[in-house]
């Protein structure tokens, strides 16, 4: 049995019950065959795969609160620490009754090769809980959170590992982690990423993982002969990833005619209405049901369909395995030309290959929505200089390391013999450089 197929087995035995981390796992080491397999007796030798694999850190604990009523609730935290060797851990903080170990587990390896893919100096890890912050007052997320970071903040340090928001937790949940970080530490540093302005957050960083999905994406067209200028762009999703790609993308000529929550989508063939949509979620923080008040030729359906709309580019923005096999045959037979993810492994395996096979540009989400965590990285910067960049400044060094990550891995695709194949290029780029600054560090 091959080393790459001894790891997998091994993953797959000895963590049970955890389907997104074997899927994330089996889909990287399978991409990383060529490489490993050239190297590997001294890959073997060195246990580089199993050290990759397995977390250098994972910590959960419980967290109970006091809601508005008196009731006390116990939600579960996590914080997993997966690889440190080219800089602090850094990822998100997902608040939702999806999480578990297995998807924290999922995200924070995926956090490795997406971090070193930006060419910055910050290695992966991922946490949460299940707390649902839906339907909950401020009094209680704030509750929620304090005593959250009461236990995180054990862990985490601006030179050790610095979180930053994720599905369920915005400014919002980041100021109230802050401050009590602050209070129990005696610290103001930058700890956590996606503050507000107020208080050592950077500009553009709200706007950074949709304005880099497309940055990548126009990038990608352009080397491929094609350009984004009068496209019919189809999104999922409606929280920050896709508010932001959505206006990216309108901004560089294309037409964005769809978009998501978890109980139904939107066509509108106008175009969707930025501002609608950011009063709808940012601001009343409501369902897609309101947005036909603002466009009343639009539709609102329940339920899943967003990729049944012909389309030329489909952005994947909401979560994971949000995009099937069915769904990718239908875009196929629409005629889609790109499929970029923006949200972390929205398509599933089989969606991915078949897309490939079918001959449809597709860029993975540790590559396409790694400007989210680059420009956390950019706030970490201006935090330990005392410094607050410009929107302008923080934004074209956006686009360069967009620009730079595809070349990268377009130009190890093409290395490798796969050129094209942007699954294998990012995971083999982004890999080579960890593999590289864990072996310069020794066995630890």
């Amino acid at each position: 049995m091959s080393y790459v197929d001894e790891v997998i087995e091994r993953v797959v035995k000895e963590n049970p019950a955890e389907p997104e981390f074997h899927q994330a796992v089996r889909e990287v080491l399978e991409s990383l065959r060529v490489v490993v397999d050239a190297n590997e007796e001294a890959y073997r030798r060195d246990a580089v795969l199993e050290r990759l694999v397995n977390p250098e850190r994972q910590i959960k604990f419980r967290v109970p609160w006091i809601d508005d009523n008196g009731q006390v609730h116990v939600n579960t935290g996590y914080r997993v620490q997966f690889n440190s060797a080219i800089g602090p851990y850094k990822g998100g903080l997902r608040l939702h009754p999806s999480v578990n170990l297995g998807i924290i587990k999922f995200l924070g390896f995926e956090q490795i090769f997406k971090n070193s893919l930006t060419g910055l100096s910050i290695g992966g890890g991922k946490g949460g809980s299940d707390f649902d912050p839906k339907g909950k007052s401020d009094r209680e997320i704030m509750a929620f959170c304090q005593s959250f970071m009461s236990e995180l903040c054990k862990y985490i340090g601006a030179d050790t590992d610095v979180p930053a928001g994720d599905i369920g937790t915005g400014a919002r949940e980041i100021g109230y982690m802050f401050g009590q970080y602050k209070k129990l530490r005696g610290l103001f540093e930058g700890v956590l990423t996606g503050k507000g302005l107020s208080y050592g957050g950077s500009l553009a960083r709200t706007e950074a993982t949709g304005y880099g999905l497309l940055y990548l994406t126009e990038e990608m067209l352009k080397c491929n002969g094609e350009t984004l200028q009068g496209k019919t762009v189809t999104v999922s999703g409606s929280g920050n990833v896709a508010i932001y790609a959505i206006e990216k993308a309108q901004q560089l000529g294309a037409k964005v005619v769809t978009c998501s929550d978890s109980t139904g989508w939107v066509y509108d063939p106008d175009g969707i209405d930025v501002a609608a949509l950011k009063e709808i979620k940012e601001v009343n923080r409501q369902r897609l049901t309101e947005y036909s008040k603002y466009r009343p030729d639009s539709q609102y359906h329940e339920g899943k369909g967003v990729w049944t709309v012909k389309t030329d580019i489909a952005l994947p923005c909401a979560t994971q395995n949000e995009l099937d096999l069915e769904d990718a045959k239908l875009l196929v037979e629409n005629g889609v030309l790109a499929v970029a993810e923006g949200a972390n492994m929205p398509t599933t395996a089989e969606a991915t290959e078949f897309l490939q096979k079918s001959g449809v540009y597709f860029v993975p989400g540790k590559a396409a929505n790694a400007g989210g965590v680059a420009t956390s990285a950019l706030e970490m910067a201006q935090n330990s200089e005392r410094l607050s960049w410009s929107f302008e400044k923080v934004d074209k060094k956006l686009q360069e390391i967009m620009v730079n990550l595809f070349h990268n891995i377009d130009d190890a695709a093409k290395k490798y013999g796969f050129e094209g194949n942007y699954v294998i290029g990012a995971n083999i780029a982004g890999f080579e450089k960890v593999v590289d600054a864990m072996n310069a560090q020794g066995i630890v």
